[in-house]
């Protein structure tokens, strides 16, 4: 993991007794909450439906132990004793007292933690593959480029005051886990033809009102040249992107209006210019320096099991509910270390919740087992990167006795949802009690697993925080004349076949919106070909019009 350099420490500390102050003139009336309010959106504090909200950044998703006890003491301190993981890889807590909000933030600091750039018009915290270092199909880990991003971003004097917040998203996987074409721009780490390692660069992706799939800016640019191939992306954006419509002030505007060819020419120009200058190349010695904080733990010479399966992973561990061996582990780079994810989302939960005693049980957990990181996943999950397979029995049993071994990764019932109306003052329904709702109506594992891999995605509003454009299936909450309705859309993904969702046709109520699912899960098991077609490749062969009609009581057969 990173550690904070000198500049690092001294640039947070500040920052606190800057904000201290802010919020002290606020407290006494010298502030109104106008002037007050972007004073504290640069410290990643809002005001929701009715408190504050303080986001803490998780840079590239990476916690270690004594991080992950800094917030179990934030939430049984400061807040209602849990806190809430993402889909920015971040960590909310929604009940915060205003006069407590300083003292928050000096308690991270020494744990070295901020919310910096958490909200704001910038460069927001830069999200990566939550497998990153660990994935057996990874070219590189793509955290030391996330980290050299997060600094050269952080306070950046062109793009503190950006025409709309901006996303970042790497990966070294060829299997998109970041789920890199839904961000303003995003950095994939590829091979030329020579064999020589670079990036590949996508831009004007985003989901929100308007959604768009990123398209390729570049195919390749070379590791000392990243940054300012980026800088060029974000001066094309800041010169020309709409300050004057809200509403259409996201680079994926921008680049959808001008086009690819344009753009790539536009951005080129700006390249060519900063890269002459000499002023942003990333010297091999800083790359190494950096790579070095990442370096992955020294893996012991573990054996394979000759009883794993084709692709190399366990099926039958003493003590190790097989469920969870199916959905909850994934296939490492070492021999006999494997991947193991955490689900925030046992049936009847908040999708992405986590308890202090979770949290504080967790970080005992890593240290027991010598495990120096844990990941938050953009889909509200947690991951173990380095597990021994022979710690796994003693893992299994812990996440059990916690509440925390559902075995559900990728299935169903493994819903994303955002806090919706229950905290968001932006948002027009609730997403966690449909969410809720949903995973109750799909409880039974036997009819998880028969469905397969399915990803369901709510949203409360139309800003997307839920991602339901990129669900297969896709839920977004609408206000209708004060009541709440639902509106189905199919066929979406996040990963490298990023696809956009088809909306169904009207709402449905808060009452109608499981059965709804439920009729079109049940149409995909009639229609699928056999029970390796997953529901996302069974909707892209046969279309929208089957689902359609079920989902609105119509006969399936009606379709043809």
């Amino acid at each position: 993991m990173y550690r904070y350099d000198e500049f690092d420490a001294r640039f947070v500390a500040e920052r606190v007794e800057q904000f201290r102050g802010q919020v002290a003139r606020r407290l006494t009336g010298e502030l109104t909450e106008d002037q007050f309010k972007p004073l504290r959106l640069m410290n990643g504090l809002y005001l929701q439906l009715h408190a504050y909200m303080l986001r803490v950044a998780v840079p590239y998703g990476t916690l270690s132990p004594k991080q992950l006890r800094m917030l179990a003491h934030v939430a049984r301190k400061y807040d209602k004793g849990y806190g809430h993981f993402t889909t920015r890889q971040n960590i909310q807590f929604n009940w915060p007292r205003l006069v407590d909000v300083p003292d928050i933030l000096a308690d991270l600091a020494t744990v070295e933690m901020h919310a910096i750039q958490t909200s704001g018009n910038c460069i927001r915290n830069v999200t990566a593959d939550h497998f990153a270092g660990a994935a057996a199909d990874e070219i590189e880990d793509p955290r030391p480029i996330a980290e050299i991003i997060r600094q050269w971003s952080s306070l950046h004097p062109e793009f503190s005051f950006l025409p709309r917040k901006f996303k970042i998203a790497v990966s070294g996987a060829a299997h998109d886990r970041a789920a890199l074409k839904f961000h303003d721009m995003a950095v994939e780490i590829v091979r030329n033809g020579a064999g020589e390692t670079g990036y590949r660069v996508y831009v004007g992706g985003g989901m929100g009102r308007t959604p768009y799939v990123g398209y390729v800016v570049s195919d390749f640019v070379a590791k000392p040249d990243i940054l300012s191939f980026l800088e060029a992306v974000m001066r094309v954006y800041n010169e020309q992107g709409r300050r004057d419509n809200l509403f259409k002030a996201r680079i994926k505007i921008l680049a959808n209006a001008l086009g690819a060819d344009e753009m790539r020419r536009q951005v080129a120009v700006e390249f060519e210019e900063i890269r002459t200058s000499g002023t942003l190349t990333v010297p091999a010695e800083e790359l190494a320096r950096i790579d070095a904080y990442f370096a992955p733990p020294e893996f012991e010479d573990l054996p394979d099991d000759p009883a794993d399966g084709a692709d190399g992973m366990p099926r039958d561990i003493p003590g190790v509910d097989p469920d969870f061996l199916a959905t909850n582990v994934h296939p490492h780079r070492a021999k006999g270390y494997c991947i193991v994810t955490i689900s925030l989302k046992p049936i009847g939960g908040v999708p992405g919740d986590a308890t202090a005693e979770q949290m504080d049980a967790l970080a005992d957990l890593m240290d027991e087992h010598g495990m120096a990181e844990i990941r938050v996943s953009h889909e509200q999950n947690l991951v173990l990167p380095h597990v021994r397979r022979k710690d796994l029995p003693a893992i299994h049993a812990r996440l059990t006795e916690l509440g925390l071994a559902t075995p559900n990764a990728g299935l169903i019932t493994d819903i994303i949802a955002c806090p919706g109306l229950d905290y968001c003052d932006l948002a027009n329904a609730r997403s966690i009690p449909i969410a809720q709702k949903i995973a109750e109506r799909f409880a039974d594992l036997d009819r998880q697993h028969h469905i397969g891999e399915l990803k369901i995605k709510i949203s409360g509003c139309i800003n997307a925080c839920g991602h339901h454009h990129a669900g297969h299936i896709g839920i977004l909450g609408v206000d209708k004349k004060g009541v709440e309705f639902y509106q189905l859309q199919l066929g979406g993904s996040g990963a490298e076949d990023a696809s956009i969702g088809e909306i169904l046709g009207p709402g449905f109520g808060k009452d109608e919106i499981a059965d709804a699912v439920e009729r079109v899960v049940e149409a995909y098991l009639t229609l699928r070909q056999g029970p390796d077609e997953r529901f996302l490749d069974t909707y892209r062969r046969v279309g929208i019009v089957p689902f359609k009609n079920v989902a609105y009581g119509q006969d399936l057969h009606a379709a043809y």
